[in-house]
């Protein structure tokens, strides 16, 4: 009896959530976000609908010149004596991956570093010299690095629809593939390579040393999501059912979530910058992807034991996103024998991107140390 009623009590959770779902659907959507300096003709192109990579091409496009006036500290980096490639690739799944490269003009690069971005993001923004990633990539080129990144399917300017993931396991041999035609292209053989994973980034980095334990010199992980903060995820009974609406509704964007923004940039002028990134994913997480996070975190939650690479991580004492807990635990449990990890008092999720400058620079600073030290030690 108590079962019986315990399905009927979900039964009537579940219709109610569909109600509730079909409800918010028939609303009148919110006013688009306007932006300063920005025509007509521009806005309809950021107003349209971003599901698919076309649209988000177009918009990347059209916006550029509007995200190069930006007032960022991370936007000061130079471009000199830099080369810088970016290109589209047919994937063996059939999908057109986008990807960017930045590499010495004027020396040989001591090592390789491949990033992997965070949740909803893409390394466009970054390419366009906004935020982190670009700065990252410039100053890492510059200290003589070959710097690669690339769009997940379904993120930034890569074919898929915008902000799903089916399998998270895919997602990973999707990354593997593409990074591994760089690394055995013979003029980058023989240097050591760095995987640079940044939140959801750094699940993506650990699961693909999981995969291949011995193909990769060390990673560098920056509020990795080995676990999302038990604030960000929805309460048990809701979790429930969004699992069980996730078997019909796969792609719909039902999931409750924090402005993700407002969670992440201590810097409120910096946390005023993230609606220029116009071609990432803002929508509630599609409930597929959501289950795909949840359940992966899980899975690294429950391997950080078989961690066996060089590793560096760095993560916020205030993140409320990723949970800082997890990364000591990492750092425990990893049967790593080279690790470290810096706990950066007050500060949160998005240490690259949403600190006070003196913070950023810190941040900076202890990855480019610990890379040089491990390139040359790699390479001896």
């Amino acid at each position: 009896m108590a079962l019986k009623s315990s399905n009927l009590l979900r039964s009537h959770l579940f219709y109610g959530f569909l109600l509730k779902w079909r409800r918010e659907k028939s609303r009148v959507m919110a006013k688009p976000l306007k932006f300063k300096g920005v025509d007509e003709e521009l806005q309809k192109i950021l107003d349209a609908n971003m599901d698919e990579a076309p649209a988000r091409r177009r918009a990347r496009e059209a916006f550029k010149h509007i995200q190069l006036g930006l007032d960022h500290i991370l936007f000061k980096t130079p471009l000199d004596g830099l080369k810088m490639k970016e290109s589209y690739e047919m994937n063996s799944r059939g999908l057109e991956i986008f990807s960017k490269s930045w590499l010495p003009q004027t020396s040989y690069p001591k090592a390789m570093v491949f990033f992997c971005h965070g949740y909803g993001d893409t390394c466009t923004f970054f390419a366009e010299g906004i935020f982190a990633y670009c700065w990252i990539a410039r100053k890492l080129a510059s200290c003589g690095y070959g710097v690669f990144a690339m769009d997940y399917p379904g993120f930034g300017l890569s074919e898929g629809l915008h902000g799903y993931i089916h399998r998270f396991d895919w997602l990973v041999d999707d990354v593997i593939e593409q990074y591994t035609k760089i690394k055995e292209n013979p003029e980058f053989q023989t240097l050591p390579c760095f995987l640079f994973g940044e939140s959801l980034g750094g699940a993506v980095a650990l699961k693909m040393h999981l995969k291949q334990p011995n193909a990769w010199s060390g990673a560098c992980l920056v509020a990795p999501m080995c676990k999302i903060a038990d604030d960000m995820v929805p309460p048990w009974i809701l979790k429930q059912i969004l699992i069980g609406v996730a078997n019909i509704l796969p792609k719909q964007k039902l999931v409750p979530q924090k402005d993700l923004a407002e969670a992440a940039f201590r810097d409120i002028k910096k946390r005023e910058l993230t609606p220029y990134n116009v071609i990432a994913y803002k929508d509630k997480p599609r409930l597929r992807t959501a289950l795909e996070m949840l359940r992966t975190t899980a899975e690294i939650e429950q391997n950080l034991e078989k961690v066996s690479l060089p590793i560096l991580i760095l993560h916020g004492e205030n993140d409320i996103v990723t949970d800082p807990a997890v990364s000591k635990a990492l750092y425990e449990k990893a049967s790593s024998s080279d690790k470290n990890i810096i706990i950066y008092k007050d500060a949160g999720h998005s240490l690259l991107e949403g600190e006070p400058d003196d913070m950023i620079n810190r941040v900076f600073s202890d990855i480019i140390s610990w890379l040089d030290e491990h390139s040359s030690n790699t390479a001896g």
